[in-house]
């Protein structure tokens, strides 16, 4: 019986080195275009950047505390804001996230795929573009 026990034992040992621990997304390249002062809206400023997910890659819950208006330039992303519907967009499709919105789900669909976005927020001069949220 022990010999049994040890056996199953080693084989169990052997599996966990063998088969490796789920590795968590990669984050998103974020790369800023352009920051511009928008005299019109005083405190307020435009920004554009873009973000790239590589393959399986992902963003944690964040929020932006700005209009964040968002276009699919490259592959397809599921995203999703708290108490919104979790919705695919794919090259073309655009999305909207308002100041107050937490960005719960924002990742590429794919594994195989990378995917990049083209985003415009309107935000307090100054201010961080996006903040993580727990």
């Amino acid at each position: 019986m022990n010999l049994i026990r040890t056996s199953t034992l080693a084989a169990a040992a052997l599996l966990s080195f063998a088969a490796p621990a789920a590795e968590p997304p990669s984050p998103a390249k974020v790369t800023p275009l352009l920051t511009k002062a928008l005299p019109d809206l005083p405190g307020k400023e435009g920004m554009m950047l873009t973000v790239e997910y590589a393959p399986g890659g992902a963003s944690p819950s964040h929020r932006h505390n700005a209009h964040t208006f968002v276009y699919v330039l490259e592959g397809n992303v599921v995203m999703q804001v708290a108490g919104g519907k979790e919705m695919t967009l794919k090259v073309g499709d655009t999305f909207y996230e308002a100041p107050t919105d937490i960005h719960s789900v924002s990742r590429n669909a794919s594994d195989s795929q990378p995917a990049k976005l083209l985003v415009f927020f309107i935000k307090d001069a100054g201010a961080p573009v996006s903040m993580p949220v727990k």
